[in-house]
């Protein structure tokens, strides 16, 4: 059933401000984020555009706050209030004698077709958390996925609305959230208190939360994931890395525990014996961070993405990009991958160093050849840099038989606290490797032909991918799931895998399709993936 957004509603929310500003602003609403009325400054309006305009000259009065707190609902504890039965949101400043002296006068929009990026994370099941600084758009999602769903899914969700910010205030929920149901929560501290309450009394499939931002809250949502309910919620932070330095919301990734290495494994590894790793699996399987409206980097599996961070090394997560005016979007850049894999055959792909060379590994080489180094980053577009000195390096690249055990070149690393990546031998091979290992491109596998002058065809490298990901699921014991590629390739890369006595299946549509290869079936049994 397709969903036909109720009007925006404008007219409700100009009828809680004062006369004088609301004529103002009747014919100037295209784009309007919010109103902010402060008590003795000049009333503002903000839009989508980061454009501010001041109403008038006037200053706002305290009968103009007066006004506008008789026309909404009762603030919460949070200090939030809405207007009933719409998506709008008021949120009041407070003086020392909790007398309101500002507004914030927020305006909600039902807003269709923002998940159409992430459509298919929607759709898998998974658990998934949204990050991103406020204004971009986390709660529209939030509140268009539970009504996908619930009325295309079928699923039974419930949505826990601490501030009445996602199902609009009044008891009656906005029509936007389609058939879910909605869990209103008293004040802020209870939150937790009602998202469990949800689980246990209401046999909900998903549940839809915005905010968690306290320990309890943490806690929470990992019972609720742990019962295989699918949990999609959003966490104060911008970025991934944001909540591996939150001790509150850290739980969310998986938290993190400090470990002692032996000998061996810390200089293999090219770290001190003393390492922070991942403490458990993680409460959400999918991470999003959500850039602007437009852009989203996609983590697809939390627990490599936080290990990744945690031994140091850059992550690379799957960005996708829509347009604005056509409604298209495109995966400009796959996770871990330096090839861009468009969705649509009309977005243009983008090349992974898209960013700047700020995301680039800086490399110390140490009896390594200089030239053939830079040669292969030349050659396969390694987001990486070749550097004089061990001070400007994140990573050293040296000859095993100038780095044997007790070399000085480990002492330094361990002053710098930088790894040591260790070749044989001098040859484009060798470093080709190196710098995979280095840059952790366990999904791209690219390799050179024996004089290094050229990047194999995409059968080879589909091979070698191949070989390298049967390795990983034999060592690992799990499934990994290979690029999309065409069918006869597929093909290959079946037989391949029958080989080595693993079975192989190929998953999704075209043209996304790829290979999903699993490991043993007695390890598929004990750990659940059959």
């Amino acid at each position: 059933m397709e969903f036909i957004p109720p009007a925006d509603d404008l007219s409700a929310f100009l009828s809680i401000l004062p006369e004088r500003i609301r004529a103002l602003l009747e014919n100037d609403t295209e784009g309007m984020i919010e109103v902010v009325l402060d008590l003795g400054r000049k009333p503002e309006a903000r839009y989508f555009d980061h454009h501010r305009s001041f109403l008038c000259d006037d200053v706002v009065t305290p009968a103009d706050i007066e006004y506008a707190i008789d026309h909404v609902g009762e603030f919460s504890g949070d200090n939030r209030a809405g207007i009933e039965r719409t998506l709008h949101r008021i949120s009041c400043m407070r003086n020392r004698a909790g007398k309101i002296i500002g507004l914030t006068c927020r305006v909600g929009r039902a807003i269709t077709g923002t998940i159409n990026i992430i459509r298919d994370l929607v759709e898998s099941g998974k658990s998934i958390l949204f990050l991103g600084p406020p204004g971009v758009g986390k709660t529209t999602k939030l509140r268009e996925m539970a009504r996908v769903l619930a009325d295309e899914l079928g699923k039974r969700v419930i949505i826990i609305d601490t501030s009445n910010e996602i199902a609009g205030d009044g008891d009656v929920p906005h029509p936007a959230i389609g058939g879910s149901r909605r869990m209103q929560v008293s004040c802020p501290e209870a939150q937790h208190a009602v998202m469990i309450e949800a689980v246990e009394n209401h046999t909900p499939e998903a549940i839809v939360i915005d905010e968690i931002g306290t320990e309890q809250e943490a806690a929470a949502a990992r019972t609720i994931a742990e019962r295989g309910v699918q949990l999609i919620g959003t966490a104060h932070g911008n970025a991934l890395e944001n909540l591996l330095k939150n001790p509150t919301l850290v739980d969310l990734i998986g938290g993190i525990q400090t470990v002692t290495l032996g000998d061996d494994e810390a200089r293999r590894r090219g770290t001190q014996k003393t390492v922070l790793e991942r403490a458990s699996q993680p409460t959400f399987e999918i991470c999003v961070e959500i850039i602007d409206r437009q852009t989203l980097a996609i983590h697809r599996n939390v627990s490599e993405s936080v290990d990744q961070l945690l031994r140091g090394w850059k992550i690379h997560p799957e960005m996708r990009k829509r347009d604005e005016s056509t409604g298209e979007f495109a995966v400009v850049r796959p996770e871990g991958q330096l090839s861009a894999t468009p969705i649509t055959a009309e977005q243009p792909a983008l090349p992974w160093a898209e960013g700047g060379k700020d995301t680039y590994l800086k490399i110390y080489p140490y009896a390594v050849s200089k030239g053939l180094l830079e040669r292969v980053i030349k050659t396969l577009n390694l987001p990486a840099d070749v550097v004089r000195t061990i001070e400007d390096a994140d990573a050293i690249l040296a000859l095993r038989s100038y780095a044997r055990a007790g070399a000085k070149i480990y002492s330094l690393a361990e002053a710098k606290q930088i790894p040591v990546y260790v070749v044989k031998s001098n040859n484009m091979p060798q470093i080709q490797k190196a710098l995979r290992e280095a840059l952790h491109l366990d999904t791209e596998i690219v390799s050179l032909a024996d004089t290094g002058a050229d990047i194999l065809d995409e059968t080879e490298i589909a091979l070698e991918e191949a070989r390298q990901a049967i390795t990983m699921v034999m060592n690992r014991q799990e499934p990994i799931e290979l690029a999309p590629r065409k069918a006869y390739i597929r093909r290959l890369q079946h037989q391949l895998v029958e080989r080595f006595n693993l079975s192989s299946r190929s998953i999704g549509d075209e043209p996304m399709r790829r290979l999903r290869i699993l490991p043993p079936p007695d390890i598929q049994t004990n750990v659940g993936y059959i």
